[in-house]
């Protein structure tokens, strides 16, 4: 029992931003709701698609999907391209509104944990931001309360969209047993491979399995993707605190990307991201760094430092581009990608050039 006398002992809210994208795009354009819509890039340019409505989805549109594929499947398929310095209003307008509520963590433009444990009663306050959220932004958001991070947020997926999901203590395994494996946290399309050539396909089978036979196949990761399938995670929130040492955007695909182009795409947009926030900050990047996370989920970072701090997306994104170019397997697919800035300084002049 906390201090407030409710059950939880870790009470922790994942807030996800319902195809916010899209959902930014109709405060501006109201015509188009109900639609196949979709935020993206341009096929002739060999774009991809940022975010589509669930109209589109219903089709099969998902993020990641090459521009010109979706609109193969659905040809009436509106796209439109993102409306960046839009996206970072409405981002901040509701961050505003969730820190009212805890300690807040905020993971993405549209994603963020809130630390509920001082709420004298989480689910409902679980389900006031589910509704606080929409009547001050005009955006929907989907929610999911659960004792650990791991299991809110599949919990703020499971009902979408404008869905509450509350996990009460104790009833995360039963939660997390029937639905897939790829939903823990670390099971990417290999692992999730290897545990189907085992007969593991559900939560449930991974939490009830052989240690012994999982350990001959996964060794020591054996027993942590156990207890992820239990439910089990004691990461905290952990909310910003001071100046920003670092400046960052990343993607995770919900398929493995291993197109050059679509990767190439991203890079891009998630340095315009970068670049902005800079300058909304007044700061100036020295160092520009790119995240990779493999298929097998090997991550790793690599940076490189310039002569003179940078806030221009050009510039940040020829850095990025030239980090992925060097250590990027040719088709080899990715998982993740991300674009950071480091080595922040407070602006006292323009950048002259770059050192590469």
């Amino acid at each position: 029992m906390n201090p407030t006398g409710n059950r939880y002992h870790r009470a922790i809210l994942h807030v996800d931003m319902d195809a916010f994208y899209v959902n930014v795009h109709l405060l501006a354009h109201p015509e188009d709701a109900g639609i196949p819509l979709a935020v993206g890039g341009r096929p002739d340019e060999r774009g991809v698609i940022t975010s589509a409505s669930y109209e589109a989805r219903q089709f099969g549109v998902r993020s990641a999907m090459p521009t010109a594929v979706a609109l193969r499947l659905v040809p009436r398929l509106k796209v439109v391209p993102p409306d960046w310095p839009r996206i970072r209003e409405c981002s901040r307008a509701v961050m505003v509104v969730l820190a009212r509520y805890g300690p807040l963590e905020k993971m993405s433009v549209d994603e963020a944990y809130i630390d509920l444990l001082d709420a004298a009663d989480p689910p409902a306050t679980a389900a006031e931001v589910r509704e606080r959220v929409p009547a001050e932004t005009q955006l929907p958001a989907s929610v999911g309360l659960a004792t650990s991070k791991l299991v809110a947020k599949v919990a703020s997926d499971f009902n979408k969209p404008r869905g509450l999901t509350v996990v009460p203590p104790g009833g995360e395994a039963a939660f997390l047993a029937p639905q897939p494996a790829r939903v823990i946290w670390g099971i990417g399309p290999r692992t999730a491979e290897r545990l189907a050539a085992l007969g593991i396909t559900t939560c449930g089978e991974l939490a009830a399995a052989d240690p012994a036979r999982l350990r001959a196949a996964f060794g020591r990761e054996a027993d942590n993707l156990m207890r992820r399938a239990r439910g089990e995670d004691d990461r905290p929130v952990m909310p910003d605190r001071g100046p920003a040492k670092s400046i960052s955007q990343e993607w995770t695909f919900n398929s493995d990307v291993g197109d050059a182009a679509t990767l190439r795409d991203y890079l891009e947009r998630m340095s315009a991201e970068v670049a902005e926030q800079l300058r909304q900050e007044n700061l100036l990047a020295r160092t520009v760094r790119v995240k990779f996370r493999w298929s097998d989920f090997t991550t790793f970072t690599r940076q490189r430092s310039l002569d003179v701090g940078t806030d221009e997306a050009a510039t940040i994104f020829r850095v990025a581009e030239a980090l992925w170019r060097e250590n990027w397997p040719p088709g080899r697919p990715m998982r993740l990608i991300g674009v950071g800035a480091t080595g922040l300084v407070a602006v006292e002049g323009r950048q002259l050039g770059l050192g590469l």
